[in-house]
């Protein structure tokens, strides 16, 4: 190809020039600050678009054309510049880069890999970019969102597609990634875990009905399973002190912390998938114990009344105490009290205060004997007899995990609003819009990076998927894996942009070794 440096140099500072004229010139004088920045931003876009051309036109001229010896010793001669397409965030631009061809070994391209490029025609800050609002909204809104901000076009499929490529390095990035220092955790580990349906597309070979019968439904659920690990300090509290809080009372104490001051999870890691409970609890256990050392002084364990979920937490963590969510079991007792006095009753909430205190202060039993003596009262009507009973045999199940005066003595957290939030916000916020129906691997993938960008993983996850993938494209270590010193000693393509004007300063050494595998865009 003809290389044309000078001449997109000359139209970038054309159109900078015209910029300076957009905001100082006499239109300018009478324009409005909406109308000058809506048409800055539209002129960036399309200078920036030029300036990652020329960039990619200078990477292409200092490139030498001359033969190349690959590892086995084969010697491949320059065949022709080969034309492949990156999609920025500035638009979709044009690569040009010497293809090496020899009959019998096929071709290579040196420059995909100096330049680290995936093998498709997305660029990496255009997939994070879209990835990263497609975790949080719709396909559709994040194609919206793209092409009414930067005018970039993208289609549902393709958002879908790069999010199932670029979560597939999640889990080996977790594997590799180093614990929280012991200084910057608290005292207490806390695990979490609970489940959440999420809408599935039943997978069916038969032709699919126009029209569903009634019941019918065109998708299943599937239980997410949502996990939780963080450190927190103790927060030492009495039983008054939770019935304050969570009824509005008057504090029980002057000195009882505001809201600001209340100890806070740290290091918190989420993780949903949807292989069943057992996977789950058993990557939790990984996390839990990279995280284990000597300044974790107890080990906690909640989650709600799921009897197969408790067991399994009971034998996966048998040194953490665990107990059942106090929450759950303070809605078993509005329950109860809805039943028996009804929704505008004024002493309703305090009957609910009363046996709340009761349970927090290790009085659990008298609850249930007292909830069975109500059930047999002649008064008692049978849908109160099966509230009450109901919630007596849940509080007689559950009661090994119901001791909160000894959590509280300790400073424990009673209450897994951790989980609730993720299950929520994680899970149900993004799974379960209207309407929405998903296949396992798609929501899997979702779900990972979701995952990563929760964590505040994001950029770090990223880098790693970026240094793994140009490993497996190229066979050979990411640049910036590579010490600088032997970055300087094996580089000659490093010249100064002045070379531009002179093609004859553009060729590099010949016999430059490859171990760059052919690519689906080669030629």
């Amino acid at each position: 190809m003809t290389f044309n440096s000078q001449g997109i140099i000359q139209d970038i500072r054309t159109d900078f020039e015209k910029m300076i004229e957009f905001v100082t010139g006499e239109e300018a004088c009478t324009a409005t600050a909406d109308h000058i920045e809506r048409g800055l931003f539209k002129e960036l876009i399309r200078l920036g678009a030029k300036l990652l051309t020329l960039f990619f036109v200078m990477r292409s001229q200092i490139c030498s054309r001359e033969e190349i010896e690959t590892a086995e010793g084969e010697v491949m001669p320059y065949n022709r510049d080969s034309r492949r397409y990156y999609v920025s965030i500035f638009g979709k631009v044009p690569i040009y880069r010497p293809y090496f061809y020899k009959k019998g070994l096929g071709g290579r391209i040196l420059l995909d890999a100096e330049l680290s490029l995936g093998d498709d025609s997305y660029s990496d800050m255009t997939r994070e970019v879209c990835e990263y609002l497609g975790v949080y909204t719709v396909y559709h809104k994040d194609c919206d969102i793209l092409e009414r901000i930067l005018g970039l076009k993208l289609s549902t499929r393709v958002v879908e597609e790069n999010i199932a490529e670029d979560a597939v390095d999640v889990e080996a990035y977790y594997k590799q990634k180093p614990p929280p220092l012991p200084e910057d955790e608290a005292e207490i580990m806390v695990v979490q875990a609970d489940g959440k349906g999420v809408p599935i597309v039943s997978e069916t070979t038969t032709e699919p009905k126009t029209r569903l019968g009634k019941g019918e439904k065109r998708g299943r659920k599937k239980e997410a399973i949502v996990t939780t690990v963080y450190t927190i300090a103790a927060n030492f509290r009495t039983a008054e002190d939770v019935i304050a809080s969570l009824y509005g009372q008057k504090q029980a104490k002057a000195s009882q912390k505001t809201a600001s001051q209340r100890v806070k999870p740290q290091n918190k890691h989420i993780w949903a998938t949807l292989e069943g409970k057992d996977e789950a609890l058993s990557r939790l256990a990984k996390q839990v114990e990279l995280r284990m050392g000597g300044h974790i002084q107890h080990k906690v364990a909640l989650c709600d009344g799921c009897e197969p979920l408790q067991d399994r937490i009971g034998r996966q963590f048998p040194d953490f105490v665990l107990f059942l969510d106090f929450i759950h079991a303070n809605e078993y007792l509005w329950d109860v009290g809805n039943s028996l006095m009804g929704e505008n009753d004024p002493q309703r909430t305090d009957w609910v205060a009363h046996r709340t205190l009761q349970i927090l202060s290790g009085e659990t039993r008298q609850v249930i004997d007292e909830f069975h003596l109500l059930a047999q009262e002649s008064s008692t009507t049978s849908t109160q007899r099966n509230q009450l009973t109901k919630t007596a045999n849940y509080f007689e199940r559950n009661l090994p995990y119901m001791d909160y005066s000894t959590c509280l003595a300790n400073g424990w957290p009673i209450a897994s609003g951790v989980i609730e939030g993720a299950c929520r916000h994680f899970v149900k916020d993004r799974c379960e819009l209207s309407g929405m129906r998903w296949t396992k691997s798609g929501v899997e993938s979702l779900l990972s990076l979701r995952a990563v960008a929760e964590n505040d993983d994001w950029d770090a996850y990223h880098s790693y998927r970026k240094k793994q993938r140009h490993t497996r494209l190229y066979d050979s270590p990411h640049l910036n894996h590579i010490p600088l010193e032997e970055q300087v000693l094996c580089s000659n393509t490093l010249q100064s942009t002045s070379n531009l004007t002179d093609p004859s300063r553009c060729s590099l050494t010949t016999n430059r070794q490859s171990n760059c595998r052919d690519l689906p865009l080669a030629v």
